[in-house]
């Protein structure tokens, strides 16, 4: 008979061998640690452990927070706030050699502030900004680089649904991971915008320089964002100041957002019927997906794998810092053929055991799992910003855009060194609002 250990590990390999088989995330969470329980302990056990796992996670009040948050999200799409963003940041910058790929970054930021996921980020700003690029004379590899690499952005920036997910999975505060990720989004996104500017300070034709707009048009943008980036600051600014608990503020999130569809004049039965389809839909895959990643780490717990890397690290007493790296290394590999939800609630029951025993934030932990993520979603193979992007534009080859992706990678490594290098980053506003 195996160890518990080495039946963790087998567990490991059969939910990739699954992942890779094309099996659902969720359903092959919950295969792998139900069969891994059943085997462990016994059948009767591990059924009735599923059970108690899947009524508590519907049952929990914190959870409330997810769907609402996504129904917010599919009104202010309703309500046509998807391209505001961009046309206001286009037409303050545009005029400038990459102006419209540092707009799109901007309205990626902002946009991200309402889908909080980064396949919707970058296929709504992509359908927007990249035939206004195309039509400016951009580089095909330059322009559809940034808009992969822009689009990450609604992985980090609140509210995260990235966040929410791990916030549930790993038993942390919502509210303070919102607030961790403030300013490393803020400065993954200047990053971004620096590395535009540099490469169009080498090679001025990548980004021409649209033409001016004049003023009257730039305020008139402003003033189209203006009631919803008020809706994000008051829900957002309500959380972290204590005005609202994380479901509270997401409900306040949902009735703005009905205002502003009202506002706006898109508040329509099939609009709002809609986004409560798209909403249920969406809330009940995530819903099997927490579920499996609670029961599988159950599982990982019940072989003490992570009890026996947490004790292998501090053993080779190599420090934090080489931990740190070695998880990124690790998360990087496995990013290249999972998705960023497959490789969160694959590693996390992992590696957080770990994180705690070198003495780090889960709060710190959670960002730099996400910002690690979102690399995966642009680098190869998998990297499925890159393909949403080929699927809008699809006469521009994948290789053209993973090569305008290349430049964007190097500020992602530097951005993540520096997360780690500095962990303040992160954990600065969330000290500040405590």
């Amino acid at each position: 008979m195996i160890s518990p250990e080495w039946a963790g590990f087998a567990g490991i390999l059969v939910l990739l061998g699954l992942l890779g088989l094309g099996v659902p995330i969720g359903v092959g969470l919950a295969l792998v640690g139900g069969v891994g329980l059943a085997l462990l302990l016994s059948p009767e056990a591990a059924l009735i452990k599923a059970g108690v796992i899947a009524f508590d996670t519907i049952s929990r009040y914190e959870l409330g927070v997810l769907p609402l948050f996504v129904l917010m999200a599919h009104l202010c799409f309703a309500a046509g706030a998807s391209r505001d963003f961009f046309d206001a940041a286009a037409r303050f910058v545009g005029h400038r050699r990459g102006g419209l790929a540092m707009a799109s970054i901007g309205g990626c930021a902002g946009f991200g502030a309402i889908s909080g996921s980064s396949l919707a980020t970058v296929a709504t700003i992509t359908s927007v900004a990249l035939p206004e690029m195309r039509k400016a004379g951009y580089a095909p590899s330059f322009a559809t680089g940034a808009l992969a690499a822009g689009g990450t952005l609604g992985s980090l920036i609140p509210p995260s649904g990235a966040l929410i997910v791990f916030g549930i999975v790993a038993e942390q505060s919502i509210g303070k991971l919102f607030a961790a990720a403030i300013v490393p989004g803020l400065t993954q996104a200047l990053f971004y915008i620096a590395m535009i500017a540099i490469l169009c300070r080498l090679h001025p034709l990548l980004g021409p320089p649209a033409p001016r707009a004049p003023w009257r048009e730039r305020w008139a943008s402003l003033r189209s964002i203006l009631d919803v980036a008020l809706l994000i600051l008051f829900v957002i600014g309500g959380l972290f100041i204590g005005w609202f608990t994380p479901t509270e503020a997401a409900s306040v999130g949902c009735v703005a957002a009905l205002l502003l569809c009202w506002r706006r004049g898109r508040l329509r039965w099939r609009a709002v019927a809609t986004a409560l389809e798209t909403t249920l839909r969406t809330t009940g895959m995530i819903y099997i997906v927490v579920i499996g990643a609670l029961l599988f780490a159950t599982f990982i717990s019940a072989t003490g794998i992570a009890a026996l890397l947490s004790n292998m690290v501090i053993q080779l007493d190599a420090g934090p810092t080489v931990a740190i790296v070695a998880m990124a290394l690790a998360l990087l590999l496995l990013g290249s053929f999972l998705d960023g939800l497959a490789l969160m609630l694959l590693t996390t029951p992992i590696f957080l055991p770990i994180v705690d025993q070198l003495g780090l934030s889960p709060i710190w932990f959670g960002i730099f799992l996400v910002r690690t993520m979102e690399i995966g979603f642009i680098h190869p193979p998998l990297g499925l910003n890159v393909y949403v992007i080929q699927g809008i534009a699809g006469d521009i080859p994948l290789g053209t855009i993973f090569r305008g992706i290349v430049p964007f990678l190097l500020a992602d490594f530097l951005h993540l060194a520096l997360l780690i290098a500095v962990p303040a980053l992160a954990l600065w506003l969330p000290g500040v609002l405590a």
